[in-house]
């Protein structure tokens, strides 16, 4: 057994560390809170040099300037070195590298950033925006608050402007009573003291015109000269004519110095040097900075690549504005032999360069590119002469005889017979080209032009512009029959080779061949294509539809032969009748028209409406036996009809046959009772002045209706005409209990009350009337004039605010407000009425009244115009805008107005109503009332 030695047990118990460096900033015991310490007896710092400081109990000590400096200097303080936790030292993990792993963990984290806010991001925004305009509401700024204020300022006059006063401290008594400015003349002593102070100063010789330099002090000046404060007179005061004269003295000697040299050549020309400077005008007024930065890019690209044709082009064109036109010429000119073939470049040079070396310009352009339409066009556009044209068009052709464009530019230039040779030839070069073929066989006699149709269909057979050409041929000579025919081999031919029938395509070109006059021709389409595609169940609003938009292009024959296709298919129907009796009347004659209702009240016997509209076009034609005959056979068609017996009553009595009436009422009350023939019967009777008898059949009426209102007003309105008021005001409130919820029986008896001099039962009628009906403009809009007519206008303008809370959405009630506003105002409410109610008739009204009053007279006009277009119905508009028209328009211009309000037939309106519902004018027709309104109607104010 061998023995251990004594070193090998040593070693054994020795501990791994020992002898081995410290770690790099390591302290002993630092972990206990133990930093190191120093003794007395020891010998300079009690740790290594490697070790952490301990500045704990440092003693601080002043540095040195330059130090501090230094060590400043040294510390970056760049935004992208701050760190949140050691400042501007750096982060935490400074000292370690940046490696992959970092730089996929920083792009996970960013994408879940990026999800994170994704999130939540519409809600968010749409939070913050709702938060931004609650703020903007709650503080507005300075520019809303005073945006009506500032649109007032386009109102204010120049006298006003300039009224304005100043801007100052109103408490101060001197800015507020300011006092007029005091001017007191210089004393003669203060000059001659200045010009005895001064240096020197300049006098002109008037005998010789020579300036000299004479010193102050002396006593030499004579009077006349000119010292540094004018001209003295003899008397020692300044001239001020003299010192003009002077100056125009000067002037006149420096010009002669130098409008001519020593050679005697003249250098600038004294009278006309001013002129001369005003008539140069810069022709480019951009700034030379661009230019010279456009030009130097230009040229970089022309050096880069000069084979580069727009590069020449725009170089061309930026001389060209600047107005260096020799220059553009000379870089074009480079261009075209750098880039030869170019068309482009061709073209360019020639339109920049003067007529007679365009042309030699395009000659050789034509050398290098022979195949071009454009250069050859160009080329024949040069030259002034037919024969010239004519000439280059000819060479243009033995280069390219295939070229449509150049046979169709040369065929115009001939006379017809050259141009049918001409043509000939064309079509045996180009046999594909549809409109050399057409254009061949108008010129053409009558079989020659089959002929050549019928070649041009074997060459191109997938076109029908052929087809409709040899329709149109077929039309002109007389030849109806072969007009369908071909219309319907057409579609048969084309279908057979594969060309697809397009329903809107043959549509349109029926609307061609109208426009041209071709009426079977439009026709035969229609009736061929006008189904093609549809089914069954569409066809009825797809032709009317076709047919109103027809009428609306002007092409009638289009939509009267859709309405003639429809009504074969449909013979049943009343609407495609009535359609087609509405266009008719509106786009057709009298015969027509009645041609049409006959054949309507054939097929649809039980419509009243064909059988009435039958009735008053006879009427209107003077032919009241026949608008008997209508009505009579109407009547075996449908008896007891309340519309009939009406017309019929209403044919009588406009015609003085008021017994007939009378007696066709009796019948019709004994017959068919009912409210409008009650109400009719009682009217009649009103209208031919029998009170008593009007009374009687309205007492018969309202005891079989006692719900019917009109009743009701009827009896309350003849006891005012026979001036029994009170009556009057029982009738309406029995009314009232039975028919509560009737707005004009309120009105009328408000009317009444406030005529007898009771404004107060009045305001308490129609606050009954509110509390009844809630949110009725009408109600309101009475109630705001009751007190604008009694005069108390902070009443009504409090009435209008509440009746706008109510009625938001009134047109009758913004169209009032406008005009309570005083003048200034009225722009600004009549700009928040139309926000409301954009395309209400009332406020356009009310609108074109405001420009007419304020004199703008074109403004007004259309606004008018725009009112009747959107509500024709509307008689206040049309009296209001034929009143208008008869004091700022012409006779075709009222005669136009006239017409259109005859057409219109209004039969609504407060004015309008007024009039023509009035006993007195129950006979009146349209163009009696529109007098009779536009002459009761006020003017704007």
């Amino acid at each position: 057994m061998t023995a251990v030695p004594p070193s090998a047990l040593v070693n054994k118990n020795k501990k791994n560390f020992l002898g081995m460096p410290a770690p790099l900033g390591y302290v002993a015991g630092v972990g206990r809170g133990a930093t190191g310490f120093t003794t007395r007896s020891d010998i300079g710092p009690a740790r290594d040099s490697s070790d952490v400081p301990d500045d704990r109990h440092a003693v601080p000590f002043k540095k040195k300037k330059g130090q501090e400096e230094e060590e400043d200097d040294d510390e970056d303080l760049n935004d992208a070195n701050y760190d949140e936790f050691t400042g501007y030292g750096g982060s935490l993990c400074t000292k370690d590298p940046y490696d992959k792993d970092d730089e996929e963990a920083d792009a996970i984290y960013e994408a879940i950033d990026k999800r994170m806010d994704e999130k939540r991001k519409e809600y968010r925004e749409k939070k913050l925006k709702e938060e931004l305009e609650k703020y903007r509401q709650e503080r507005p700024k300075i520019q809303q608050m005073f945006s009506d204020l500032k649109r007032d300022l386009a109102q204010v006059s120049e006298e006003e402007w300039s009224s304005l006063p100043e801007v100052g401290d109103a408490r101060n008594r001197k800015q507020r009573n300011p006092r007029g400015e005091k001017y007191t003349p210089l004393p003669d002593s203060i000059l001659a003291r200045s010009m005895t102070m001064a240096g020197t100063a300049s006098a002109i010789d008037p005998s010789t015109g020579l300036a000299s330099v004479i010193p102050h002090g002396t006593q030499s000046v004579t009077p006349g000269t000119m010292t540094s404060f004018g001209m003295l007179t003899p008397s020692g005061d300044l001239d001020l004519r003299k010192i003009g004269q002077a100056r125009n003295t000067l002037m006149d000697i420096k010009l002669n110095q130098v409008s001519d040299s020593v050679s005697g050549q003249t250098v600038v020309d004294p009278k006309g040097y001013l002129t001369d400077l005003q008539s140069i005008i810069p022709k480019y007024g951009g700034d030379i900075n661009d230019i010279k930065k456009a030009r130097l890019l230009l040229k970089s690209v022309r050096e880069t690549n000069p084979k580069h044709p727009p590069a020449w082009i725009a170089s061309a064109r930026l001389e060209e504005v600047t107005g260096k036109i020799q220059t553009a010429r000379n870089l074009i000119m480079k261009g075209c032999e750098a880039c030869p073939q170019s068309e482009d470049l061709w073209l360019e040079a020639a339109r920049l360069q003067p007529p007679e070396t365009a042309k030699a310009v395009i000659a050789n352009a034509v050398r290098h590119l022979p195949n071009s339409v454009k250069l050859w066009l160009r080329a024949a556009e040069l030259e002034t002469e037919t024969k010239a044209k004519r000439r280059v068009y000819r060479k243009a052709l033995e280069q390219m005889p295939t070229s449509v464009r150049l046979w169709k530019a040369a065929v115009e230039l001939e006379e017809p017979e050259d141009a049918r040779i001409l043509l000939s030839r064309a079509v045996e070069c180009c046999p594909t080209a549809v409109e050399l073929w057409i254009a061949l066989a108008r010129l053409e006699t009558y079989e020659n032009a089959r002929k050549v149709l019928n070649k041009a269909r074997e060459n191109v057979p997938s076109d029908r512009s052929i087809w409709i050409t040899a329709a149109k041929l077929e039309e002109a000579h007389g030849n109806a029959n072969m007009v369908d025919k071909i219309i319907e081999r057409a579609l048969t031919s084309l279908s057979a080779n594969g060309v697809d029938i397009n329903r809107e395509e043959w549509m349109n070109d029926a609307i061609a061949c109208e426009k041209s006059n071709s009426v079977l021709t439009c026709q035969a389409i229609i009736r061929a294509v006008i189904g093609h595609g549809l089914d069954e169940h569409e066809m009825k609003d797809t032709w009317l539809e076709d047919a109103e938009s027809c009428a609306s292009q002007g092409v009638h024959e289009c939509a009267r032969a859709i309405y003639a296709h429809a009504l074969s298919v449909f013979p049943s129907d009343k609407n495609i009748w009535m359609q087609a009796a509405y266009f008719e009347k509106h786009h057709g004659t009298r015969e027509s028209l009645e041609s049409i209702l006959q054949r309507a009240v054939a097929h649809c016997p039980k419509a009243e409406v064909l059988w009435l509209m039958g009735a008053k076009a006879k009427w209107l034609a003077d032919d009241v036996p026949a608008a008997r005959s209508i009505l009579s056979l109407a009547f075996q068609a449908n008896p007891n009809s309340e519309e009939i017996w009406l017309a019929a009553v209403k044919l009588e009595s406009e015609n003085n046959e008021f017994q007939r009436a009378k007696k066709l009422l009796a019948k019709a009350r004994s017959s068919a009772p009912t409210p409008r023939v009650m109400m009719k019967s009682a009217k009649l009777e009103w209208a031919l002045g029998n009170l008593d008898s009007t009374i009687s059949l309205l007492d018969e009426g309202l005891k079989l209706f006692p719900d019917f209102a009109k009743l009701w007003m009827m009896k309350g309105q003849v006891y005012e005409q026979k001036g029994e008021p009170h009556n009057a005001r029982d009738v309406y409130n029995a009314g009232l209990k039975k028919c509560g919820i009737s707005v004009p029986l309120w009105l009328l008896l408000s009317r009444l009350e406030e005529r007898l001099g009771q404004v107060t039962k009045a305001r308490s009628v129609l606050e009954r009337a509110r509390l009844r009906n809630p949110k009725t403009p009408e109600l309101w809009l009475e109630a705001v004039r009751v007190e604008k007519r009694a005069l108390f206008r902070e009443m009504s303008l409090s009435l209008m605010a509440k009746a706008l809370q109510e009625c938001p959405n009134a047109g009758i009630l913004w169209a009032e407000a406008i005009f309570l506003e005083p003048r200034p105002q009225r722009k600004t409410k009549s700009v928040d009425a139309l926000k409301k109610c954009e395309h209400d008739s009332h406020v356009l009204l009310a609108v074109s009244k405001l420009f007419w009053s304020e004199r703008k007279v074109n403004k007004a006009r259309e606004w008018f115009q725009r009112t009747v277009k959107i509500e024709p119905d509307l008689g206040d508009a049309w009296g209001y805008y034929y009143k208008f028209e008869l004091l700022h328009g012409t006779e075709e211009q009222q005669a136009e107005v006239k017409k259109r309000c005859l057409e219109a037939e209004p039969c609504h309106g407060e004015e309008w109503c007024k009039i023509s519902k009035d006993i007195i004018n129950w006979r009146k027709r349209t163009e009696e009332i529109l007098i009779m309104v536009a002459k009761a109607l006020p003017l704007p104010t």
